[in-house]
């Protein structure tokens, strides 16, 4: 029997009506409305976690484990996070990059960012900009809802989302780029168990904005990234930006010998984050969609909501790459770069 994508389920008009999504044979609930006698319904959009056993362990007790070793990795880690017990009025890191691999191959290049942000301080909210492997050209935003992953459940922030939605002319509400087909998209799920974790530390809960960035036109870049620095500013929300992005992708033509070929897509790489460091995001977009960077539009706008937002200055704190991290020796059949970087005051 052809499975359809959505069950709707309607009892009468003043009971509970359940929204129900099957993907790969499991119902999820994503949408429920509590209607009463009253006019008005409570939607509450849950976003169930799509790759959980996957790119990161579905067991909650593995999965704060696989994030406690990202941070400890003693070679490519930037060991444990440190609680701040006295943290600035106002912060001083306000964005950063993350890769979105699999953990056991970017969770320490993540660990990095993630540490830079909350020993700084503990952010209240965090806007992820996600890239889509999956087609999705435009810009979206998720209003209202939350997220969850075998390590709970994550808020939106709704107020501030409907702040940027109602003065942005290419960012939409679109709940479609995160449900339904492109439900499978990893890139911006990977990121909440890590966030999640280190607010846990802090024992305060957060809350996100999930943004995924399809659109590859600088110009339309350029405005959202201001529109987004200029309206979490004037909300004097302590809230930080997220560009999440993997970086050249290589197949060596020699499987035997790929020095030549990693030299190659170092140097790659390299052009990119030398015009990270350097806060050029013309050059990033430029040497980013020379080269198989999956989230050119995510830094760009990071970076340019970040100096609106305060930031003057960029560093990199890790570059490595899946090669590297599986040991860097002998045969190699595929290798992708891994950037953490962070945008201060």
């Amino acid at each position: 029997m052809k499975l359809m994508n959505y069950l709707f389920f309607h009892l009468n008009f003043f009971v509970p009506f359940i929204v129900l999504e099957i993907i790969k044979n499991e119902i999820n609930i994503i949408n429920l409305q509590l209607c009463g006698n009253n006019s008005k319904c409570e939607k509450q959009m849950i976003r169930k976690a799509q790759v959980a056993g996957g790119f990161y362990p579905f067991s909650e007790t593995k999965l704060i484990r696989s994030i406690e070793e990202s941070f400890s990795d003693p070679l490519f880690g930037p060991g444990n996070l440190v609680i701040n017990f006295n943290p600035p009025e106002m912060r001083n890191v306000i964005g950063g990059i993350c890769p979105h691999a699999g953990y056991i191959y970017s969770g320490a290049a993540t660990a990095h960012t993630i540490k830079a942000i909350f020993e700084d301080k503990c952010p209240d909210t965090i806007i992820i900009l996600g890239t889509s492997h999956t087609g999705y050209r435009g810009i979206a935003l998720m209003k209202a809802g939350k997220w969850e992953t075998p390590l709970g459940l994550v808020s939106i922030d709704t107020k501030l989302a409907e702040t940027i939605l109602s003065h942005s002319e290419y960012l939409k509400e679109d709940n479609s780029a995160f449900f339904g087909y492109h439900a499978r998209e990893h890139n911006i799920e990977v990121q909440i168990p890590f966030l999640q974790y280190a607010a846990g530390k802090y024992n305060k809960s957060i809350e996100i904005i999930p943004i995924k960035v399809g659109d590859m036109n600088l110009k339309h870049l350029e405005q959202l990234g201001k529109e987004l620095g200029q309206k979490i500013a004037q909300s004097e929300k302590n809230a930080v930006i997220l560009s999440s992005s993997d970086m050249t992708h290589k197949q060596p033509n020699n499987y035997y010998q790929p020095t030549k070929d990693l030299e190659d897509m170092y140097q790659k790489d390299k052009a990119v984050f030398d015009s990270v460091t350097n806060y050029d995001w013309n050059a990033v977009f430029e040497n980013a969609t020379k080269t198989s960077v999956c989230g050119p539009q995510t830094i760009v706008t990071g970076m340019i909501a970040c100096k609106e937002m305060g930031a003057k200055q960029s560093n990199v704190l890790k570059y490595y790459t899946s090669y590297e991290k599986l040991g860097g020796t002998g045969p190699c059949e595929y290798s992708v770069g891994y950037l953490s970087a962070i945008f201060t005051r």
